[in-house]
């Protein structure tokens, strides 16, 4: 059991947790990283074995360090979790793993944090556990499906060797239910269901990609941002039924075989899932790319709005002094989505909790 007192506490290792506090340590305040995984990265050696990010290397660099692959080259999820460990090493980030958070409580002006039996009390609070440290947002009605179908959520989905024989239904079309859809159906009759949340018109790998890519993440910073109307429409789009199709295209699954449903999968008849139209699927597997719900349980302020997501602007929770959020979908802007965006937002992270504790000192000395 411990007792100990850090001015920032942020939790979760990953992309912005760790952009955070670089930013704190380079306007030289403290701060602490607590992740419950026993390795940084583990969140991403724990995805699907054929992820890649949808952004280019030049462009997944952290503040501080430059991702180490060719430029326009696509880097896999475990070469993203070997860069966060080096990111963590080389700048000298401090960070604690194996330390899952149980309790967040206001205390005083601050917040006293439990991790099993230690007590961390702190001035501030970042939850940097981003969209992926939810619970996945599986369908209740997903209990009465027959046992017999195997049940996947798109973050315990690795490979088509996890699927039985027989068709598989995915259920979600934006760019995780394409690309895992695109790949089992190589050996799988396919089923992909749900809205169709549009492409992005260029693929990645092709030379265009140089020139549409920049000019796509400058309109996503500065045109989509939650300070304009077309920016909160899109927003609420994102957050609620996931961003556009990236790497796989609707000709892609159409070549593949994939029958592209766009029906929604709304319960179950006789043990099969049943789409609102009234079709009944008959499938072996079922891949849930639905997304996750926000776990915030373990957060005593009640932030939260209606809809799940916290009460924030741009990551600051103006209601709950020192309780900040990074790594959440549309922080700012649309660019939020991306790594290139996360120096942005932890920026402004790391320069409002920087004002608070100025703010602080200036008012203990008048006191």
């Amino acid at each position: 059991m411990s007792v100990e007192h850090v001015e920032t506490l942020i939790i979760g290792a990953g992309h912005a947790g760790l952009a955070t506090a670089h930013h704190l340590q380079k306007s030289s305040r403290s701060c602490l990283v607590v992740d419950a995984h026993e390795r940084i990265g583990d969140g991403w050696r724990h995805q699907w074995d054929t992820l890649k990010l949808y952004s280019p290397a030049k462009y997944d660099g952290l503040p501080g360090m430059p991702f180490p692959a060719p430029p326009w080259s696509f880097p896999g999820k475990d070469e993203v979790a070997a860069y966060l460990e080096a990111y963590a090493h080389q700048l000298d980030v401090p960070v604690r793993l194996g330390t899952r958070v149980d309790r967040v409580a206001a205390h005083g002006d601050g917040y006293v944090t439990t991790c099993g039996d230690d007590t961390i009390f702190s001035d501030n609070v970042v939850v940097a556990t981003g969209t992926l440290g939810g619970t996945p947002a599986i369908p209740d009605f997903a209990d009465e499906l027959d046992p017999m179908i195997m049940q996947l959520h798109s973050s315990t989905y690795r490979r088509p060797a996890q699927l039985q024989d027989g068709p598989v239904l995915v259920v979600g079309g934006s760019h995780s239910g394409a690309d895992i859809a695109y790949e089992v159906a190589t050996d799988h009759r396919t089923i992909l269901c749900g809205r169709d949340p549009g492409q992005i018109p260029v693929r990645l790998e092709s030379p265009m990609f140089k020139v549409v890519f920049p000019a796509l993440l400058f309109m996503f910073g500065h045109v989509l941002s939650r300070r304009t109307p077309i920016g909160r429409k899109e927003m609420d789009e994102v957050r609620h039924h996931g961003g556009p199709m990236l790497r796989v295209k609707r000709s892609d699954l159409l070549d593949r075989g994939v029958e592209r449903v766009h029906e929604r999968v709304v319960g179950v008849e006789d043990g099969k899932p049943v789409l609102a139209d009234g079709r009944v699927l008959d499938v072996a597997n079922v891949i849930w790319c639905t997304g996750f719900r926000h776990d915030l349980s373990w957060l005593e302020p009640d932030v939260l709005q209606p809809d799940g997501w916290p009460r924030e602007l741009r990551g600051v929770v103006d209601e709950a002094p020192g309780l900040y959020f990074c790594g959440l979908a549309f922080q700012s802007s649309g660019a939020s989505m991306f790594i290139a965006g996360k120096d942005r937002d932890t920026g402004y992270v790391a320069k409002r909790i920087v004002q608070r504790m100025a703010g602080s000192r200036s008012a203990a000395r008048v006191g």
